[in-house]
């Protein structure tokens, strides 16, 4: 976040400017046994970069991974093509295993389905995943639309991980839609809001 004073010394300062990189809830949506989570507003030329906030998801399903996909029509068809990469850093709670792995098998080349953003979530009672995913510039029709994601995973196998995923969604049609779901079963509980953030 970029901090303007209109002043030389700190003594001094009568007013600080924090509207650059100001960050604004525009909506939020909490799953109760949903089958997918989908943002189909909210999403357009407002801001340059949008931030999605993941809070305790909880699958239905042991060990399932969490996915996303795009679409231009505003949720009609989630069939974007995408290109993405994986990676997660990992340490058990017995400290038997630690280590930081490249998932190859999760990485999507010029696909239409589903990418994978988190690894092995655990449905145990006190299990869920929290973390964030950055997108940029959805309303671009010039350029492709990056995003960045990291989340934290208490997974089925006891295990702390981090899971980092990145990737674009290889078109130059205004990405207005964006869906979440697990891959084999529903969204048990958990929330998910949707910031805007200002530029320049």
């Amino acid at each position: 976040m970029l901090v303007k004073h209109n002043n030389n010394s700190i003594s001094s300062i009568t007013s600080v400017n924090l509207e650059q990189g100001k960050m604004t809830l525009i909506s939020s949506q909490t799953a109760s046994g949903s089958a997918s989570i989908e943002f189909t507003s909210g999403i357009d030329s407002t801001y340059p970069i949008y931030r999605f906030e993941f809070i305790n998801l909880h699958p239905a399903n042991d060990g399932d991974e969490f996915t996303l996909n795009f679409s231009t029509d505003g949720g009609s068809n989630y069939n974007v093509t995408k290109t993405t990469t994986f990676f997660i850093a990992y340490n058990s709670e017995s400290i038997v295993s630690n280590g930081l792995t490249y998932f190859d098998s999760f990485d999507v080349a010029q696909s239409t389905g589903e990418a994978e953003i988190l690894y092995n979530c655990g449905n145990g009672n006190d299990e869920s995943a929290s973390g964030e995913l950055f997108f940029y510039n959805p309303s671009s029709t010039t350029f492709v639309k990056h995003f960045t994601s990291t989340i934290n995973v208490y997974n089925s196998g006891d295990n702390s991980v981090q899971c980092n995923s990145a990737g674009y969604g290889n078109t130059t049609s205004s990405i207005n839609a964006i869906r979440y779901k697990f891959s084999s079963g529903n969204i048990d509980s958990g929330t998910i809001k949707l910031y805007g953030i200002k530029g320049d």
